[in-house]
């Protein structure tokens, strides 16, 4: 015969008064912070008590009830209702349902209260944005939502946005198939069939980190902080159809823009229309392109404009804002950080003096029908216009035509008269009448072109002697001489035959005229440029005058142009043999330990573009596990290459690492060390590859 299972019996339950009711010491509840009363104050008074009071009756000391019970548990709720009470809000002898444990019960009331606050479950997530999305579908607003339940209306929002990831992915996370962070990251797309193909990838990797999760969906997307995105605006984007995902899980940094295709159009008609108008100036001919490669003007002929002036209106206006800023600078010269609106202001005072004293130069219209212009995009962003190039052929015509143009001559200060005497003047440079007759010794004939080349000889040689026993003219000559090379493109007429041959870079990654030395060394170019005077005779004496810090700088920056740190793969019937290479290659090394060149601090970093994606997956691995060790290694190991280089690219995001050929001159690389840095230049050993390089050559 079954044993029969006893029944339990459950406490009473009735309505009890308010003031009837005190909390009990037995509460185990007694850390006060983050306990929220006011909230559950003001929701238990929109829909009223959801749960009942656990209570105890209160005895005297002859063990009889008093009328009064004390509350072991549900003391949260009890203060809210005493905060009501005390806001007029609720009767104090309003009835308060509660579930009354009878007088002698074994349970402690400590049990009971404890019992309360362990035993209760937090409400699953996925269960909260049901609800969240059931209300919103009942016509419930997400600030309605939010206030109803005193969250901020990004977390309303976080939540309903699990309703974009696939329903699959919901039961996967709903069986606990999947953390909620890995469910979050899977919100920032909308495509379901994509959501579902990453996760079967991820479900078969070692790395089902949120962050893998993001990289995968945005692959083949644009971040809204890309150069192109900021040039032609997100408004404009999405009012072309564009879409854009969002993160609400984490900062985005504007979120990623889904259609390349459509910015990348975006980008080419404003690119085409800012070159309509620059060709309406009147210029030959305007190139357009996202980006331009560095040095793409290095064979054209660079024409000089005329600064604009500024107004009186314009000058004030400039000298003003000067002041403003440096008053601002010295009332905050000592804040650790400026305030929002202060940081702000600066920043609108510092594009105005930019606006003001980097306006477009006036070009002569004879010079803009010979030239052109480039128009691109700027790596932060901005419409970047080059004007005032001309190719070498436009400007030879130009100067042919002037030497057979009597409106040219007249500009360079002779008269008719003066050149058609010339015409008769022959070899002598002296006007001859036709009836005077004059014996040859009497003629005054130009010196023998052999004297004269004596004659100078002699004083060439005085002059490199005076030039060696005088530094500072030594130095003003070549100076001089390099000025007119590099900023004036004048390499005729020097009588200091020394100057820099400006190294170009014939293979190059695309965005190496955004890079952080493209950028310095561009600004420190139209830097000078703004400061030499434009005339050859007033040039000189300025570089005369310049102190000697100011001289040595100027100097260093044009010598610049002519290192040359490139490898270059050999051409058996070329001129560069494999022994100039590798001593090149030496000499560039110990310059680099010279200047304490740090690749990283100059902005490289390892991408699948300019390295990952280039070399095979050995190379890859070798890369990760010399930043990141072994273990992350073998996390990519199995992926495909493309894969591999990706992941990779986000490994050594930040870690610092150098391929071989970046290493080369740094403090702790072997050709820098001390015993090293005795050697010359060609003692000094390769790189392997380039050695391998060499050697197969």
């Amino acid at each position: 015969m079954a044993t029969a299972v006893s029944k339990i019996a459950l406490s009473s339950s009735r309505d009890i008064p308010f003031n009837k009711l005190v909390l009990s010491q037995f509460n185990v509840r007694r850390v006060k912070s983050g306990l929220s009363i006011d909230e559950l104050a003001r929701d238990i008074e929109r829909r009223g008590l959801l749960q009942s009071l656990n209570v105890r009756p209160v005895l005297d000391d002859t063990g009889t009830e008093t009328g009064t019970y004390e509350v072991p548990a549900g003391g949260r709720r009890f203060r809210a209702l005493e905060l009501l009470v005390k806001q007029k809000k609720l009767n104090k002898t309003a009835p308060v349902p509660c579930v009354v444990r009878e007088v002698g019960s074994p349970i402690l009331a400590e049990d009971d209260s404890l019992a309360e606050n362990v035993q209760r479950v937090a409400l699953h997530p996925l269960d909260q944005f049901r609800a969240f999305r059931d209300m919103l579908e009942k016509g419930m607003s997400e600030e309605e939502i939010a206030a109803a339940f005193f969250v901020p209306v990004t977390v309303v929002r976080q939540r309903l946005r699990l309703m974009s990831v696939s329903e699959k992915l919901l039961d996967v996370y709903e069986q606990d198939g999947m953390r909620l962070e890995q469910l979050m990251a899977f919100s920032i797309s909308d495509d379901h069939a994509r959501q579902e193909q990453v996760w079967e990838i991820a479900a078969q990797s070692y790395n089902r980190e949120p962050y893998a999760i993001r990289r995968m969906l945005t692959e083949k997307t644009v971040r809204a902080s890309d150069a192109r995105a900021r040039f032609v605006g997100l408004d404009a984007y999405v009012a072309a159809g564009g879409h854009v995902m969002r993160d609400l899980f984490e900062a985005d940094d504007g979120g990623w823009l889904q259609d390349p295709a459509i910015l990348d159009r975006l980008v080419m008609e404003k690119l085409q229309s800012a070159a309509d108008q620059v060709r309406a100036e009147g210029w030959k001919w305007v190139e357009t392109a996202l980006s331009f490669p560095w040095g793409h003007t290095r064979h054209l002929i660079e024409i000089d404009g005329t600064p604009a002036l500024l107004s009186e209106e314009e000058t004030a206006r400039l000298t003003a804002l000067h002041a403003e800023q440096e008053t601002i600078e010295a009332d905050y010269a000592e804040a650790e950080e400026l305030p929002d609106e202060i940081d702000h202001r600066l920043g609108e005072i510092e594009q105005a003096i930019e606006a003001l004293e980097t306006r477009p130069a006036i070009f002569d219209p004879g010079d803009i029908v010979r030239g052109g212009a480039f128009v691109s995009l700027d790596s932060d962003g901005t419409l970047l216009i080059e004007r005032g190039f001309a190719h070498p052929e436009d400007r030879e015509d130009e100067n042919l035509s002037d030497a057979h143009d009597p409106a040219a001559a007249l500009e360079d200060g002779a008269a008719p008269e003066d050149h058609a005497d010339d015409a008769t003047a022959g070899a002598t440079g002296q006007h001859i009448a036709p009836d005077d007759v004059e014996d040859e010794d009497d003629l005054r004939r130009p010196i023998p072109d052999r004297l004269l080349s004596e004659l100078t000889a002699w004083r060439t040689l005085a002059l490199r002697d005076a030039f060696a026993s005088n530094p500072d003219v030594a130095l003003t000559e070549f100076l001089h001489t390099l000025c007119l090379s590099l900023f004036r493109d004048d390499r005729s007429g020097a009588c200091l035959e020394a100057g820099v041959r400006v190294v170009g870079f014939p293979i190059q990654t695309p965005d190496l005229g955004s890079s952080l030395a493209a950028h310095a060394l561009r600004a420190r170019h139209e830097g000078w440029k703004q400061d030499l005077p434009q005339d050859e005779g007033e040039l000189w004496a300025w570089l005369d005058r310049l102190d000697e810090t100011s001289r040595s700088a100027l100097l260093a920056h044009c010598l610049s142009f002519g290192v040359n740190a490139l490898f270059e793969k050999v051409n058996p019937h070329g001129s560069v043999s494999p022994r100039a290479i590798e001593r090149r290659l030496a000499r560039s090394n110990r310059l680099a330990s010279a200047l304490h060149l740090d690749p990283v601090e100059a902005g490289w970093q390892p991408t699948v573009e300019n390295y990952l994606g280039r070399v095979t997956k050995p190379h890859i691995l070798d890369a990760v596990r010399e930043a990141r060790g072994e273990q992350a290694a073998g996390l990519i190991a199995h992926l495909k290459k493309a894969d591999m280089a990706r992941e990779a690219e986000r490994l050594l995001e930040g870690s610092g690492w150098l391929p071989e050929a970046l290493r080369a001159g740094l403090p702790d690389d072997d050709a820098a060390s001390g015993e090293e840095q005795n050697h010359t230049a060609e003692d000094v050993e390769l790189p392997a590859f380039l050695n391998a390089e060499i050697a197969a050559e």
